[in-house]
């Protein structure tokens, strides 16, 4: 069961498939009781979508009993003990997967030569990620960063590591040659190695970067690199190459909150602009209008925000969930339409947008 997505992972995702590609969506919870149907809830919805795929004509026997088998791999791969706030089991002929995801999702079963991806494009919007790059003199360690929490990337090369034993060390100590542990040559080029595998990691992945380490290693990084300076982010600990991941999150904690509010009150600043320029929209029927169009640069949106809309005419208008034709995840479906044109989006706390109604943008035009 996949939890990390990335840029990769969502193009991959949204490619199409054979008919039919099947997209089974769930609500999750993390803590009991509230996750004690989730199981039931799960094998019912995997249910449903065998039935369609059972009585749909345009689906031959072959590809049939393989979507199925399909879909009971998934089944066995979904850990509802770890679950977050929603989860996507993905399935088509051949292929199967399964995303954890730290948003919720309404509950649905599609069938469609594509798998439904908005709601894993608005959680990856979400989620904020980052990259922490943990420094010793023996082991460079990158660590994913996300909600709450970080884990260690196997990502290229990292964890990069060696020895700190000196074949030679006997003859430095004779002639009194035995640098500093951030000073020696081997140091030096192996967090030269440290700073290129950084520099390939950002370039398919570009996220914020938080550098730790104590500060001779902070220093010799930004002497000796190119790729970890002007706007990556320091933190002065050492001793956390080795994680634990939960050390990890501790350090880089108050570094990413401060980044996050600094980011939230430029995201203000933005939105007050384009309101002086009168290039502002707001709530869900104005912005939808103009995100269809393709005018929306930048689009804020609450954590929690969600909207129940129907079609009235070429407007939005609230629904209730469950009304025939109701659109429950409105928000999330334009978020993917602000990014497949271009816009940024930025998921900020609630209550941040509280006199815009919980959403908002600044428009190009």
């Amino acid at each position: 069961m996949h939890r990390s997505l990335n840029s990769a992972a969502l193009s991959d995702l949204r490619q199409q498939r054979p008919y039919p590609a099947v997209s089974v969506l769930m609500p999750t919870h993390r803590r009991e009781p509230d996750n004690a149907q989730d199981p039931l809830r799960l094998r019912n919805l995997i249910a449903q979508a065998k039935d369609q795929i059972h009585s749909d004509p345009a689906v031959t026997r072959d590809t049939r009993i393989d979507v199925i088998e399909q879909l009971d791999l998934a089944l066995a791969e979904v850990d509802l003990v770890h679950a977050e706030d929603g989860l996507a089991v993905f399935a088509a002929p051949g292929e199967h997967q399964v995303w954890s995801l730290g948003r919720t999702v309404p509950e649905r079963v599609v069938l469609s030569d594509t798998f439904l991806t908005r709601n894993l494009v608005a959680a990856q919007a979400a989620e904020r990620p980052f990259w922490v790059l943990a420094l010793s003199a023996d082991r460079v360690s990158l660590w994913n960063g996300g909600t709450e929490q970080v884990t260690e990337a196997s990502t290229g090369p990292f964890p990069l590591t060696r020895s700190l034993e000196d074949p030679d060390a006997e003859r430095k100590e004779r002639i009194g040659d035995v640098p500093s542990t951030f000073s020696d040559e081997q140091t030096r080029q192996f967090l030269r190695d440290a700073d290129a595998a950084l520099g390939a990691v950002l370039k398919s992945e570009p996220r914020p970067l938080y550098v730790a380490g104590e500060a001779a290693a902070l220093s010799l990084l930004s002497d000796v690199g190119t790729v970890a300076k002007g706007t990556a982010t320091h933190v002065p600990q050492g001793g956390l190459a080795t994680g634990p991941a939960a050390a990890v999150w501790q350090a880089v904690r108050p570094f990413v909150e401060a980044q996050q509010e600094k980011a939230v009150a430029g995201v203000l600043e933005e939105l007050d602009k384009a309101r002086g320029r009168r290039a502002f929209a707001a709530g869900v029927d104005e912005i939808w209008q103009n995100v269809t169009s393709g005018r929306v640069a930048l689009l804020a949106v609450e954590e929690d925000y969600r909207e129940t809309v129907r079609d009235s005419g070429g407007h939005l208008v609230p629904a209730e969930p469950g009304d025939l034709d109701a659109v429950d995840d409105i928000v999330d479906e334009i978020v993917e339409r602000s990014l497949d044109t271009g816009a940024e989006v930025r998921i900020v706390p609630d209550g941040t947008l509280a006199e815009m109604g919980g959403i908002a943008s600044a428009l190009r035009y």
